[in-house]
């Protein structure tokens, strides 16, 4: 199982979790944990096997733990996967990426759906056999109507996490908000520079040397949201438009990939408009 957690910090706070476990019988395999000076939380990752304990009864004990410690946690079996829905508009770079990784067993996660603005004929090169496709078309008439079917398919298909994977609508307020904490989102680096159609094209011409992306949780701020995971390439006055685009697609693909695996691995807690990642 896996329990992650934090609360004001305090002392006894892995003393009281440790013992709780023990006293169980538990056995911890893992534990990581982190102390914010800046904002006084704590944060803390345990993986544990439950040997004979009661979920039920851990659950009970670790609630009564937490309404001590003013405590936000969660506790999950390893394994329980999460249902991910995933959208994606024209480019496909990403959503091909998480499709192979989760066929290869790489993303312990069952797919609720692939959803786009576009058909399916949009993604020739895309094996999408045996996923359910969604065709959710939209129009700036008809943008309300069609999140509203969005959020029904959500429900509906009782998806864990939303991940646009370059889903390029920008997502209403309301929309955030029911999603708040469990949509990612991709894009380069390079915001809030070279905003727009064509930002590679836009960095060629500005001569930069480091091209990027970055992976966030999808707040109402557009693209401000947590940062979970970034990375970056040096390029060259060599690198021509079209290097640049197809580099930044590797670096969106290998970004976006770790930062759904963190999530689904519960390895990443919110830290008020930051995150804290235990890493492996």
């Amino acid at each position: 199982m896996i329990l992650t957690l934090s609360c004001p910090d305090r002392a006894g706070i892995v003393a009281g979790v440790s013992g709780l476990l023990y006293e169980r019988g538990a056995n911890i395999l893992d534990a990581q944990q982190y102390d914010d000076e800046e904002t006084g939380r704590f944060f803390m990752r345990v993986v544990f096997d439950p040997q004979d304990a009661s979920a039920d009864a851990l659950r009970e004990e670790i609630s009564e733990l937490a309404a001590l410690l003013a405590m936000d946690w969660t506790l999950r079996s390893r394994k329980t996967r999460r249902r991910v829905m995933i959208l994606a508009s024209q480019t496909d770079h990403c959503l091909a990426d998480l499709i192979w990784r989760w066929r290869q067993g790489e993303l312990s996660m069952d797919i609720a759906a692939v959803v786009s603005n576009h058909p399916a004929s949009t993604f020739p090169h895309t094996d999408l056999k045996g996923i359910p496709f969604h065709h959710l078309p939209v129009t700036p008439e008809t943008k309300a109507d069609q999140e509203k079917a969005l959020a029904r398919l959500i429900a509906n298909t009782e998806t864990d996490l939303v991940v646009l994977a370059r889903y390029m609508q920008v997502l209403s307020a309301d929309l955030v908000s029911v999603l708040a904490g469990r949509c990612i989102n991709i894009h380069h680096s390079f915001l809030p520079g070279f905003k727009g159609a064509k930002p590679y094209h836009q960095a060629h011409a500005r001569g930069v040397k480091v091209i990027g992306a970055t992976a966030h949780f999808v707040t109402a701020d557009l693209d401000e949201g947590p940062i979970i995971e970034q990375d970056v390439e040096r390029i060259s006055h060599r690198d021509t438009p079209a290097a640049l685009v197809r580099k930044g697609r590797d670096i969106e693909r290998r970004v976006l990939a770790r930062a759904v695996r963190w999530v689904l691995e519960d390895r990443v807690l919110l830290n008020g408009r930051k995150t804290v990642v235990f890493t492996d």
